[in-house]
């Protein structure tokens, strides 16, 4: 390797040594097949001083030793390039986003001869998309652009499926690119309005707007979960007044049997809908497969709106980790909501507390997020009373932080005390 992060080091006990004592000398009468045997054993000790190293963090050991696995590679006596290609594109990468001499420059480098290391077998769609990403998080929006352009004349042979589908992703990614100028341009317009410079920015816009629909459009017709690019193409749709086209492409993505289960295409489809005011009946169909998906989302609130106003109900159980204390002050007073509760509670109560209301995750949750917190804590609080340790944990750490809040939580559940014991089977 060119890199100097990987090919400068100091003298170390890598694979070049370790092969040189497995390997018999010249002229040696030992089969082929055992040389081969032991070639492959020194690398795999190799691999695993350079894994050693980087769970520790070593960056500058890491290097050292995949060097040496690289001029090993030299000295390799089979013709199988694929699995050395990944290892090296992998670690590298990693080695060279971590190390304290590396640099956008050494990381170009390093990919770039990446790209022609195994090419016959190796899948470059990869390291082109890592490439651009790495750009991109420097700020390098032009260069991850130009890259992901170039990428797009890559021809191995025959065309194949294969290969059509991993261009349409590398287009799809250009598109993605497109689509975030389209967005800086039509900002510039929303905050400036019709200046002298408007008709040009506009153009640019508009070109930008094409180029990002037609590579949007082509990877969300191949089944898959295209989050990424269904949003962006929906927001360009819109702002041109394509609706239909919008609700046809959010219905498809959400309905289509070939596409993996996903519940964000129909909270996507839920909000496009709810955002132009379609009927009940409309919203009510579209939130009720998120419902079997993923019955605690925060929408099943909605959800449950909508059916109460339809004599329906759903299952309270399912929105537990979203209510406020008004809403359990009506449980709490209903027999008929308890009974539900508790038979919901019977076939989690052996694995639920372990899983979200240890002590652990009471510290953790309030670190990143003391409004979920909060809300957990009540919870907790519900379900297995004032003794709960995520309940007394939170409840001790929020008396310090908000206390008004956090003692009408501690009143809240030691009021409702003989309802939280019901339901635990206490």
């Amino acid at each position: 390797m060119s890199s100097s992060v990987l090919a400068e080091r100091a003298p170390v006990r890598g694979i070049t040594e370790i092969a040189g004592r497995l390997l018999p000398g010249k002229g040696s009468d030992s089969p082929s097949n055992e040389r081969r045997l032991n070639f492959w054993k020194s690398k795999e000790l190799c691999l695993n001083y350079i894994q050693d190293a980087l769970l520790q963090k070593q960056w500058k050991r890491a290097a050292e030793f995949l060097t040496s696995y690289i001029e090993s590679l030299e000295k390799d006596f089979s013709t199988e390039y694929m699995g050395p290609s990944e290892i090296i594109w992998r670690i590298g990468t990693e080695i060279l986003c971590n190390h304290s001499r590396s640099n956008i420059k050494e990381f170009n480098s390093f990919i770039e001869q990446m790209k022609t290391l195994g090419v016959k077998r190796y899948l470059k769609v990869s390291v082109c998309l890592e490439h651009a990403f790495h750009l991109l998080c420097n700020g390098l929006i032009d260069e991850a652009y130009q890259n992901l352009s170039l990428a797009e004349s890559w021809r191995f042979g025959e065309r194949t499926v294969v290969q059509d589908k991993e261009m349409k992703l590398i287009q799809a990614y250009r598109g993605l690119l497109d689509y975030y100028s389209w967005s800086n341009q039509k900002n510039i317009l929303l905050q400036y309005g019709k200046s002298k410079y408007y008709l040009s920015v506009e153009q640019e816009m508009h070109g930008c707007f094409r180029k990002a629909a037609v590579n949007l459009k082509e990877i969300i017709k191949i089944p898959g979960v295209w989050d990424l690019f269904v949003k962006p193409y929906v927001d360009l749709l819109e702002f041109y007044g394509d609706h239909q086209e919008a609700r046809e492409v959010l219905t498809d993505y959400a309905y289509n049997s070939k596409f993996p289960a996903n519940p964000n295409a129909h909270v996507y489809l839920y909000q496009f809908l709810k955002r132009h005011g379609a009927p009940k009946k409309s919203l009510i169909s579209a939130l009720k497969i998120l419902h079997d998906i993923v019955p605690s989302h925060e929408l099943m609130i909605d959800f449950n709106t909508m059916l109460q106003k339809s004599s329906k109900s759903l299952n309270i159980f399912a929105l537990f980790l979203y209510v406020n204390l008004e809403y359990y002050e009506i449980v709490l007073h209903s027999e008929k909501h308890l009974d539900w509760i508790k038979q919901e509670w019977n076939s989690r109560k052996d694995w639920w507390p372990a899983f979200h209301f240890s002590r652990y995750s009471a510290k953790r949750n309030w670190q990143e997020n003391e409004s979920l917190s909060y809300e957990k804590a009540l919870v907790a609080g519900v379900l297995l009373g004032k003794d709960c340790k995520y309940f007394k944990y939170v409840s001790h750490q929020g008396c310090k932080a908000q206390v008004k809040k956090f003692r009408t939580l501690k009143k809240f559940v030691t009021k409702h005390s003989a309802a939280c014991l019901s339901i635990s089977g206490l």
